[in-house]
C-alpha cells in the first residue's frame, strides 16, 4: 500500500509504540472499574446464548486504536511522487569495413579469420542498439553490403551471408575505406566512425588508402584500423585433387599504413593475434565510442495525509455514536 509513498516526518511513527501500551492497559486494567452483579447461582445464565453486543464489546476500543494509528500516519505526512523522464539519445553512425579476401580463410583464428571477425562484430552490433551501423566488404574491389541502419537483426543476417569469394580476390584497402567514407559523409550524427579490418597489404583497387584517409579526415570521420593475423605464419587451406591441405603462409600486414590511416583521422590502430584479442579490441572501441544519453527527470510531490485523517475521523465518529447508543453504559 505504501510502496509509492514517502513520508516527510517519518519520526512520527515512534508514536505507534504507545499502541501496545494502550492494549496492555485495556486488557489488564483494574477489574474494579467493571460492572459486577452478585448472584447466588449463575447456572441459569450458562445455557443462554451470547448476544451480538457481547461479541462486539471490544469494538469501540479497536476503533480508537485504528483511529490513533491513522492519525499517526497522517502526522507523518505521506507524500506521493509523480516523476517523468525525458530521454534524448545522440547515437553514433558506424560503418564496418571488412576484408573478405581469400587470406581471411587462414586458420590462425578459430574457425578462421573471417568467421571470427564476423562473430565478434555481431556481438559488437548487439551491444549498440541506439546506433546506426552499416557494413562494407572489400577484397579486390568493394561494395556496400548494408547501408546505415538501426534494424540490427537485418544487418546481422547480412553479416551471416558474407563469405570469401563473393567478389574478385585481392586487398583493395583504399577502395574499402573510400566506400565506407561515402556511406558516412552525409551523416549528421554526433560521431562518425569507420572500423576497418584487414589481414593484408593493399595490392588492388583504384584509390590510394592514404588519399581515402585524407577524404575521411575532411568529413570529420574517425577510423579505427585492425590488423588481423598472428605473428609469423598461419595455416592456410589449399584445395588439391587429394582434398584440402594446409600450407604455412607468411602473415603480411601493412601495419605502418594502418597506423598512418588511424593517426590521420584521430583514430587508433589495433593488432589482433587471436580470437580473444580481437574481442578485446572491439570491447575497447565500444568503450571509446559511447552514445550520448541525456536524461532529464521531473518530480512533483503531492500530500496524501487527507485520506488517513478522514478515515480516523470516521472511526472516532463511529466510536462516539455507538458509545451513546448500542454500547451506552448505564450508571
Amino acid at each position: 500500500m505504501f510502496n509509492h509513498l514517502k513520508f516527510a516526518n517519518p519520526e512520527a511513527f515512534y508514536l505507534l509504540l504507545l499502541i501496545p501500551v494502550a492494549i496492555a492497559w485495556y486488557w489488564f486494567r483494574d477489574p474494579g472499574t467493571r460492572a459486577k452483579l452478585q448472584v447466588s447461582d449463575y447456572s441459569a445464565f450458562l445455557e443462554k446464548p451470547k448476544s451480538l453486543k457481547q461479541y462486539l464489546q471490544h469494538l469501540l476500543f479497536i476503533f480508537r486504536i485504528m483511529a490513533y494509528a491513522l492519525l499517526v500516519i497522517a502526522l507523518a505526512r505521506p507524500q506521493s511522487t509523480l516523476s517523468r523522464q525525458s530521454v534524448s539519445v545522440e547515437g553514433i553512425d558506424i560503418v564496418l569495413a571488412m576484408d573478405i579476401s581469400g587470406s581471411m580463410l587462414a586458420e590462425d583464428f578459430k574457425p578462421n579469420r573471417l568467421e571470427a571477425a564476423k562473430e565478434v562484430a555481431e556481438d559488437f552490433i548487439k551491444g549498440r542498439p541506439s546506433d546506426r551501423i552499416g557494413l562494407v566488404v572489400f577484397s579486390g574491389e568493394s561494395f556496400t553490403q548494408c547501408p546505415l541502419t538501426t534494424d540490427h537483426p537485418v544487418l546481422i543476417n547480412l553479416f551471416d551471408e558474407i563469405k570469401s569469394g563473393m567478389i574478385e580476390d585481392g586487398t583493395a584497402i583504399g577502395d574499402g575505406l573510400s566506400t565506407a567514407v561515402s556511406r558516412l559523409k552525409e551523416s549528421q550524427a554526433v560521431s562518425k566512425v569507420i572500423i576497418l579490418l584487414t589481414d593484408g597489404e593493399n595490392n588492388r583497387g583504384f584509390i590510394d588508402p592514404k588519399s581515402a584517409a585524407e577524404i575521411a579526415k575532411v568529413f570529420g570521420l574517425r577510423v579505427y584500423t585492425i590488423g588481423i593475423g598472428t605473428i609469423g605464419t598461419a595455416p592456410y587451406p589449399v584445395p588439391t585433387p587429394f582434398g584440402v591441405q594446409y600450407q604455412q603462409m607468411e602473415v603480411r600486414i601493412d601495419e605502418p599504413l594502418l597506423k598512418q590511416i588511424a593517426e590521420m583521422t584521430n583514430g587508433r590502430y589495433f593488432r589482433a593475434t587471436n580470437n580473444l584479442k580481437l574481442k578485446e579490441i572491439y570491447n575497447e572501441i565500444d568503450k571509446l565510442e559511447k552514445s550520448k544519453v541525456d536524461v532529464t527527470e521531473f518530480r512533483r510531490k503531492k500530500e496524501e495525509f487527507k485520506p488517513f485523517a478522514l478515515a480516523a475521523l470516521i472511526l472516532l465518529l463511529l466510536d462516539f455514536v455507538l458509545g451513546i447508543t448500542v454500547f451506552k453504559k448505564f450508571p
